[in-house]
């Protein structure tokens, strides 16, 4: 892997469309969410203006914009909110997507996580915090692992869980990916895996950044790809990113 400093001109001539994971990469990592009883407080992260300014001046310079989450699409439209029209949003993991106010939904997972969401509410541990809204995915945040509710998805294998640290994503074995929503919008728009630059921080982001034609890392550590950003550096990696493709 080279330092994103490294980074030439020539590495990016076929990118056409740079997409983005969003915690760890555009906002800090970590979420503040909290259950009691019927009430979920969620907290919703902003984009800083300077990377609100990065993202239109690549729009500017040609380049589409994708973010690709494991959040819902309420709380992308209000982060990205200043800039949806400058963006298109694939969210859950890959679920579905927002491109110019209409959804493409990429799979229905309806009939895999319905036995599953009443056996997983019925856990009781200290270490959950919350299971954060969604419509296609199952996300319990979490203060550290709670192994009734691996044990649970272990016996679905249709299923599968990861764990990032702070939650669980739960959700259908090879069709609710990252990747799988990434080659949607790549069909979509249009274009060749050459054509795509992809950065990501975490686990779930490996099957992101093997689909992309550059590969940018946020956290060599847990992923790889052909670039990385220091972690420890005093912006967030997608600043980085975007100030060194608008320097070309």
């Amino acid at each position: 892997m080279k330092h994103i400093q490294e980074m030439t001109k020539k590495d990016v001539r076929d990118v056409k469309l740079v997409v983005f994971d969003v915690d760890g990469v555009l906002v800090s990592r970590g979420t503040k969410i909290k259950t009691k009883g019927n009430i979920t407080t969620l907290e919703t992260k902003k984009i800083s203006e300077e990377n609100i300014n990065h993202i239109r001046q690549l729009r500017k310079k040609g380049f589409q914009v994708n973010i690709n989450s494991g959040r819902g699409l309420y709380m992308l439209q209000e982060m990205f909110r200043e800039v949806l029209d400058s963006v298109s949003l694939t969210f859950e993991n890959g679920s579905a997507t927002w491109m110019k106010g209409k959804v493409y939904q990429h799979v229905n997972s309806f009939s895999f996580l319905r036995d599953v969401y009443a056996p997983l509410k019925r856990v009781k541990h200290k270490n959950i915090k919350g299971f954060e809204p969604k419509e296609f995915i199952i996300t319990i945040h979490c203060i550290d692992r709670v192994k009734a509710i691996e044990r649970i998805i272990s016996k679905h294998k249709d299923l599968y869980y990861v764990w990032n640290s702070e939650a669980y994503d739960i959700g259908v074995k090879k069709k609710q990916m990252k990747s799988i929503g990434l080659r949607k919008v790549m069909k979509l728009l249009k274009l060749k895996k050459k054509n795509v630059m992809v950065i990501g921080d975490n686990y779930n982001d490996r099957d992101l950044l093997s689909n992309g034609g550059v590969a940018i890392t946020a956290d060599k550590s847990r992923v790889k790809g052909d670039f990385y950003v220091d972690l420890s550096g005093e912006q967030l990696p997608a600043y980085v990113l975007m100030e060194k493709l608008l320097s070309f």
